[in-house]
């Protein structure tokens, strides 16, 4: 695919060296020649200097045969601009835009441009984390999937390790026993005291929680 990152501070930088690792085509367009510099020396793709609203800067980054562009730039206005640019007037058929007024969204849906709202999502992970309580979530995976430790309770010593298993749910990673960690296989039991690696949805932590006998009011 060949994918244009409007915007290279921290996000757009961050994104398109991503991009790369997946072996797209990458091209970054920023206004500021310096800001290329995020992007390291083992960057290969495109790097054009220029405004995202200017119609001959897009067309030189390729805009014309773009598969999907993002706008990632610390303005919103801007992102708006090359967000509608790209969906009405190339018709690049994925485009997505960085957003940091919330308000802002309805505009952009209706051009039928899907939005990131930063502040909105921070709010969110931070909230879902801290709710974890006796969950402990060591990394999010990606919006809504994180990965959890928790140790076994006495009562589901003996169980199979599939018993904490919830397909697109809860996913069991690897168990840790005494010292050494281990793949649990369909003949895998629990025993007491094992701290169990899980893959986990956001919104199913009271799952988790009932299958760990933790409900909210519980021991």
């Amino acid at each position: 695919m060949y994918l244009i990152v409007i915007g290279c501070g921290r996000m757009g930088s961050g994104l398109a060296r991503a991009l790369m690792l997946q072996s797209h085509s990458v091209a970054v367009l920023d206004r500021d020649p310096t800001a290329f510099e995020r992007l390291g020396p083992h960057f290969n793709g495109r790097m054009i200097v220029g405004h995202a609203f200017d119609r001959d800067v897009l067309v030189q980054a390729g805009i014309e045969r773009a598969d999907a562009l993002a706008a990632v730039t610390a303005s919103d206005d801007v992102n708006l601009i090359a967000a509608r640019a790209a969906r009405l007037r190339f018709q690049v058929p994925r485009v997505i835009a960085r957003l940091y007024d919330p308000q802002k969204a309805e505009i952009y849906r209706r051009l039928g441009v899907q939005t990131i709202a930063t502040t909105t999502w921070g709010i969110n992970r931070i909230v879902e984390l801290l709710s974890y309580s006796d969950i402990d979530a060591l990394i999010s995976l990606g919006a809504h999937v994180d990965l959890v430790d928790v140790y076994v309770p006495q009562a589901l010593a003996g169980q199979p390790a599939s018993c904490l298993n919830l397909p697109g749910e809860i996913q069991i990673v690897a168990v840790s026993r005494g010292g050494n960690t281990f793949l649990p296989t369909t003949q895998s039991r629990f025993e007491t005291g094992d701290l169990v690696h899980l893959a986990l949805l956001a919104t199913s932590v009271d799952r988790l929680r009932a299958l760990l006998g933790r409900e909210e009011g519980g021991s």
